[in-house]
C-alpha cells in the first residue's frame, strides 16, 4: 500500500468486513519507492510509430491529438467540446452551451508541450468580487494526453486558501455526456451490462414519474423492450472500492466504439471504501464522483471555515476508448470483447499508478511516497482461543480521528487495501484486532459484513423492475420501492422478531423503512424467549 509521506498525517485502520477464516490482500505497493522524478516518460518499445502529441491553440478552442484521440476544449474556460474517434466527428453529445458545463475557468497555462505528451492546466482564482456566485475556490483543470494512447488523463486541483470565505462542498464530479445516438449499451461490472433506454423515454407521456425525480417508469418507449422498468441512476450506484472501469459501447458488447472512466486509485474519493457513488447511468452519462453527500446527507458536506487553507488533487482519471478494428482490441487475436479490453486497459493502468509524468506538484510521484506491511489477525475467545485471519479484512490509512470517523472524511485522501490470505499487509510488526465486548455473545442477528445481503429482501413488485437485477440475487435490493413491500408485509405494526424462533434470512427485513399512515416506530427484538431471562 503506498500513500503520500509529504507531511501528511495518517493513522491505521482496520475494517473487518466478518470475522474469520481466508481472505485476500493486493500486493499494490508494499515498499517505499526512490529514485523517481517527475518526468515525460519515452513511449514503450514499438510506440515510437505513433505520431506526436500536437497542441493547437485558438481563440476560443484548444485542439490537442496524438493521431488517436483529438480532444477539444473552449480557451480560456477548460470545457470538453468535442472528442474525435475512429472517424467519428464527435463522441460526446451537445447537450448544453459551451459556457453552461460546470466549472469555467479563465486562464489557460501550457504545462508541457512535447513530441511525447501535452499538458493544459485550465485555472480560475476567486476573488472577494466574485462573492456569493463561484464556489469560493481556486480551480486548476488538467488534461494530459500522451504519445500512442488511446484516451487523455484529466485532474483537477482545488484549493481554499486564507482569502476565501465560509462555505460547505457537497459535491464535486466530471461528467461527460456520450452521444445518445452512438452509445445504447451500458456496462458497469462483469454482471451489471444492458442496452438502456433513451433520455426522451423518461420524459411523459413517454415516462411516469415516481416516488422521487431520478426515478421513472417506461410506459411508453421508444424501444419497446423497455416498456414496464423502472429508469433510476441510483440503481448504478456502487461502492467506491468496485468504480474502477465503466462505460458505454454501441448496441452490445461486439459493438465497434467503446467510452470507458478508468479509475486506477480511489485514494482521493470521500468516506472511505463502501461509500456508494454513481458511476454511469441513463443519458448516457458517465461519471467520475470524487465526493458525494449521496445516501449520507449533510453529514458528509465538507465544511470550510473562512480563511482555512486546504488544497486537495481530485483524480486523475484516464478517458478511454477503444474499437475492434483498434490495435489495443485486436492485435492479441483472441476477439476479445470492449469490455474485455476496457478491463485489460484498467490494469494498464493500475500497474503505473502513482503515475509519473503528471505535471502538478500536488500530486505525489512514487518517490514521495511510503508504504508499509505487516500482519493483521483476529483474537475473539468467544470463536477460537488462537488468533485467525480476517475474512474480508480491509486495512486503511486515513486522517486521524475518532472511531469510525473514516466514514465522513473528505478533505484528505484515504489509502486502503485487502487483506492477502495469510494475513498479511502493511509491516508494521503484528496486528491483533480484539472485538469490543462487555460479557459472551448472548444472540446475534445477521452477519457483521456491513451489508444487508443475508436478510429478507422481498420480490420486487412486477410493475416496477430493472430486469438487470431480476437473477442477481446479491444485488435485488437495488429494485426500485422495495420500502412499499415493507407496509404490505407489516400493514398494522411494525416487525416483531423473535429471536429463539425466527430465521433472519426469512423474517428480518433488510431496512428500517418509513410508511405513509402509521407512525413507524421501528423494529422490535423479543429476546425474553431465552430460557433463564
Amino acid at each position: 500500500m503506498e500513500h503520500p509521506a509529504a507531511g501528511i498525517p495518517l493513522c491505521l485502520l482496520l475494517l473487518l468486513m466478518t470475522s474469520t477464516s481466508s481472505c485476500f490482500f493486493s500486493e499494490a505497493s508494499a515498499r517505499i519507492n526512490h529514485g523517481g522524478g517527475r518526468q515525460v516518460l519515452a513511449p514503450a518499445a514499438g510506440q515510437n510509430s505513433f505520431p506526436p502529441v500536437k497542441l493547437q491553440i485558438m481563440d476560443q478552442y484548444v485542439v490537442v491529438g496524438n493521431g488517436i484521440v483529438e480532444v477539444n476544449l473552449t480557451n480560456p474556460g477548460g470545457s470538453m467540446t468535442g472528442i474525435q474517434y475512429n472517424g467519428i466527428d464527435n463522441l460526446l453529445e451537445v447537450v448544453k452551451s459551451e459556457t453552461d458545463r460546470g466549472l469555467e475557468c479563465k486562464n489557460l497555462t501550457v504545462i508541457t508541450e512535447e513530441e511525447e505528451q501535452v499538458e493544459l492546466s485550465f485555472t480560475r482564482k476567486w476573488s472577494s468580487e466574485l462573492q456569493g456566485k463561484p464556489v469560493p475556490l481556486d480551480i486548476d483543470k488538467r488534461f494530459v494526453m500522451r504519445r500512442g494512447s488511446s484516451g487523455f488523463y484529466t485532474y483537477a486541483i482545488y484549493e481554499h486558501s486564507q482569502q476565501h470565505p465560509a462555505f460547505q462542498l457537497a459535491n464535486t464530479r466530471l461528467v461527460l455526456k456520450p452521444r445518445k445516438d452512438k452509445f445504447h449499451y451500458m456496462a458497469i461490472s462483469d454482471k451489471k451490462q444492458r442496452p438502456m433506454p433513451l433520455p426522451e423515454d423518461r420524459v411523459p407521456p413517454r415516462g411516469q414519474p415516481l416516488a422521487y425525480p431520478e426515478a421513472v417508469l417506461l410506459v411508453d418507449p421508444i424501444e419497446p423492450q423497455f416498456k414496464g422498468e423502472v429508469d433510476d441512476k441510483y440503481e448504478y450506484s456502487m461502492e467506491s472500492r468496485d468504480i474502477k472501469v465503466h462505460g458505454w459501447m454501441g448496441k452490445d458488447p461486439s459493438s465497434s466504439v467503446g467510452f470507458w472512466q478508468i479509475t486506477p486509485s480511489s485514494e482521493f474519493r470521500s468516506a472511505g471504501p463502501l461509500k456508494q457513488f454513481l458511476s454511469s447511468h441513463d443519458g448516457p452519462t458517465c461519471l467520475a464522483v470524487f465526493h458525494s453527500t449521496h445516501y449520507t446527507g449533510a453529514d458528509l458536506m465538507v465544511p470550510f471555515e473562512a480563511g482555512e487553507a486546504w488544497k486537495k488533487v481530485y483524480g486523475p482519471v484516464f478517458v478511454y476508448f477503444n474499437s475492434l478494428e483498434s490495435e489495443a482490441s485486436s492485435s492479441s487475436g483472441t476477439g476479445m470483447s470492449l469490455w474485455d479490453d476496457a478491463k485489460n486497459q484498467l490494469m494498464v493502468q493500475a500497474k503505473q499508478w502513482p503515475y509519473r509524468f503528471l505535471g502538478s506538484r500536488d500530486y505525489p510521484l512514487p518517490d514521495q511516497r511510503g508504504g508499509i506491511t505487516g500482519r493483521l489477525s483476529v483474537h475473539d475467545p468467544e470463536i477460537s482461543t488462537r488468533n485467525l485471519p480476517p475474512t474480508g479484512g480491509w486495512v486503511g490509512l486515513a486522517a486521524p480521528g475518532d472511531p469510525g470517523s473514516w466514514q465522513l472524511e473528505s478533505k484528505g485522501y484515504q489509502f486502503w487495501t485487502e487483506v492477502e490470505e495469510d494475513g498479511r499487509s502493511i509491516e508494521v510488526g503484528d496486528l491483533v484486532f480484539e472485538p469490543p465486548r462487555n460479557a459472551s455473545t448472548l444472540w446475534e442477528i445477521g452477519v457483521p459484513d456491513r451489508t444487508a445481503g443475508e436478510f429478507f429482501i422481498p420480490d420486487a413488485n412486477p410493475n416496477y423492475i430493472n430486469k438487470l437485477y431480476i437473477h442477481q440475487e446479491n444485488h435485488r435490493y437495488r429494485q426500485y420501492g422495495l420500502w412499499e413491500r415493507y407496509a404490505e408485509l407489516y400493514p398494522e405494526a411494525d416487525l416483531v422478531y423473535n429471536v429463539r424462533t425466527d430465521d433472519y434470512r426469512k423474517d428480518w427485513f433488510f431496512a428500517q423503512v418509513t410508511r405513509f399512515g402509521i407512525l413507524a416506530r421501528g423494529f422490535k427484538v423479543n429476546y425474553a424467549v431465552f430460557a433463564g431471562f
